[in-house]
């Protein structure tokens, strides 16, 4: 299966995370062939952290885990969507449901959805 992928110079390949149930996008994020290995090997969403350079197990922090229904990899193998059960139904760590909680209204950027669960709670004070 990881043959087929075509990472980027850096050995990354963007990952869509998608609700399995009703298609929302919930977020977009990155993974080497380390986290795709693993996604596949336990059954959760797992991508690597270009911010940390190191593997992002999604929930493990937050208790927000995704779990794997499908994955699916576009003609061109260079991108791959996640068709996952979002446990806890938060996938951003702002606490909205999904990364993509803005909508462009003609002249600015407004929240389009509520905060599900506040940073503080997920993650403790002193968490950005």
């Amino acid at each position: 299966m990881i043959e087929e992928v075509r990472f980027n110079l850096d050995g990354l390949v963007p990952v869509i995370a998608q609700d399995a149930h009703d298609g929302t996008i919930l977020m977009l994020a990155w993974a080497n062939k380390e986290a795709l290995e693993e996604t596949l090997r336990t059954g959760f969403g797992t991508y690597f952290s270009r911010s940390r350079q190191k593997l992002w197990r999604k929930g493990e922090e937050s208790g927000n885990r995704q779990k794997i229904f499908e994955i699916l990899l576009d003609c061109d193998g260079d991108s791959v969507i996640y068709k996952v059960e979002q446990k806890g139904n938060i996938a951003c760590h702002t606490g909205h449901r999904s990364c993509f909680y803005r909508s462009w209204d003609g002249k600015d950027w407004k929240e389009n959805a509520p905060v599900l669960k506040s940073p503080e709670e997920m993650y403790g004070k002193g968490h950005h």
